[in-house]
């Protein structure tokens, strides 16, 4: 099993069928997170999930991966790479961090790390993002892990009669970064 440590401590490692528990708690907790991850309402919706991690990775299609504290500590989040497109060496990252580890550096240390990955072993050449405009804490997260403002999209993102505008983020793999910022 692949795990990745970064300079702050945490480790990323696949997802595991016994993380299916901290899924659904992580789920059960917040709806927006809810949202977000998809549907994930109760234990067998978990386990199903974490499954389908691994039959992406299988697949090459998409990486994601439990960002714990330390080898052995609860998971606190995930970052995730998928919609690789192999024809332009690009691909889509996401995060997100349990209610109790964030404002810790989980997400952005964890990104700055899973960036790596897919610029040196994915041979990737360029990673997006977006978050909402209305999300500040997910703006400073890719601002930490050096992904460079690039836009606006007006209307993207629609939840129930509420549309939301989008920033659009992207990290090169010639963009020079020095952590922090």
């Amino acid at each position: 099993m692949r795990t990745l440590s970064t300079p702050e401590g945490f480790v990323l490692r696949e997802w595991r069928e016994g993380d299916a528990a901290a899924l659904l708690a992580a789920c059960s907790s917040s709806p927006e997170l809810a949202r977000q991850i998809g549907r994930v309402r109760d234990a067998s919706e978990a386990r199903a999930w974490v499954a389908r991690r691994g039959e992406h990775a299988a697949a090459g299609t998409a990486y994601a991966f439990a960002v714990t504290d330390g080898a052995a500590g609860p998971v606190l989040g995930n970052v995730a790479v998928s919609a690789i497109d192999r024809a332009h060496d690009a691909g889509w990252i996401s995060y997100w961090t349990v209610q109790a580890a964030r404002g810790r550096g989980v997400a952005a240390a964890g990104t700055r790390r899973l960036a790596d990955l897919c610029f040196a072993e994915l041979g990737l050449h360029r990673l997006e993002l977006g978050h909402r405009t209305n999300n500040p804490a997910s703006c400073a997260v890719a601002l930490r892990a050096g992904f460079a403002v690039e836009g606006l999209e007006r209307d993207k993102l629609r939840y129930g009669d509420v549309r939301h505008d989008v920033e659009r983020h992207a990290r090169l793999a010639t963009d020079a970064f020095v952590n922090g910022g």
